[in-house]
């Protein structure tokens, strides 16, 4: 037995050798390709499936995580995929430079509710370091800020919507009344100045109605494409939103119409253009 453990320990050091002398690139590929095979794993696994200290792991899920390949969990990763984890699709820049231009309306100290979707997710991404209340029934918005210094993470619970990864449904109603928020930031499916804000998902309703009726203020994060929509679930008139932040994609008149209901209407530019995110009275 001591002889068969003494071999098992020689084999696992040079397997651990020959993986930390892997380079980098080929190192995350592996862990990409055994979360799409998982599913989700945890930094324990990997570092010992590929040989390799735990804080590698860690530095590699996080450079990963920032490149929206995949989702930090707590103790592991999750593949981007199935539920809206990282922005995707023709609008992903769009989503991205949203999300960059909706942090800057975030005050440190600041109690925010955050809803669910993509962009909200990459909004989230970009409160990793900051000093934070954050109430969210998203669980791919927990996995990205628990455990971070400065944040205090409020959960809300429910029934967990499938492949969207939200709480929904009375407990998370019940939960919402005891909380209050200085801002909602929220995803929205689509928007039309005389019909309003509408989802796809007739049950989520009720939840998005008490996410808004908890904060004093509400800030739509809705990609150009989403603009003079029409959704079958009516969540509420824009009477409720103070601000939408959207790209430069959007049409002059949507700008017109959204500032004639008295929203306010920031165009956050994609990357790598020469100005700074654009704002209406």
């Amino acid at each position: 037995m001591l002889r068969e453990s003494r071999r098992k320990d020689v084999d696992g050091a040079q397997f651990a050798n020959h993986d930390a002398r892997m380079p980098r690139v080929d190192r995350r590929s592996q862990l990409v390709r055994r979360l799409r095979e998982d599913g989700r794993t945890s930094v324990a696994t990997l570092a010992r499936d590929l040989g390799v200290t735990e804080s590698t792991i860690r530095r590699d899920l996080a450079r990963l995580a920032d490149s929206g390949a995949l989702v930090r969990t707590y103790g592991g990763a999750a593949l981007a995929g199935g539920s809206p984890p990282s922005a995707a699709g023709p609008m992903a820049a769009a989503k991205r430079a949203i999300a960059a231009a909706a942090a800057t309306l975030v005050e440190d100290g600041q109690t925010i509710a955050i809803s669910s979707g993509s962009t909200t997710l990459e909004l989230a991404r970009r409160l990793v370091d900051r000093r934070l209340t954050v109430i969210t029934n998203a669980l791919d918005v927990v996995s990205v800020l628990i455990d971070r210094d400065g944040l205090e993470l409020v959960v809300l619970g429910g029934v967990v919507r499938p492949r969207m990864h939200s709480t929904l449904g009375h407990l998370a109603e019940l939960a919402l009344r005891e909380l209050r928020a200085d801002t909602l930031f929220m995803g929205i499916g689509a928007i039309d100045p005389d019909r309003g804000l509408m989802n796809d998902s007739i049950p989520e309703i009720l939840t998005d109605r008490a996410l808004r009726r908890s904060a004093r203020s509400c800030v739509v994060l809705a990609d150009s494409s989403k603009l003079a929509q029409v959704a079958p679930a009516f969540v509420f008139d824009l009477d409720e939103v103070d601000v939408v932040v959207t790209d430069a994609g959007i049409h002059p008149a949507d700008v017109i119409s959204l500032q004639a209901r008295g929203v306010r209407v920031v165009v956050a530019p994609l990357a790598g253009a020469p100005r700074g995110a654009q704002s209406t009275p």
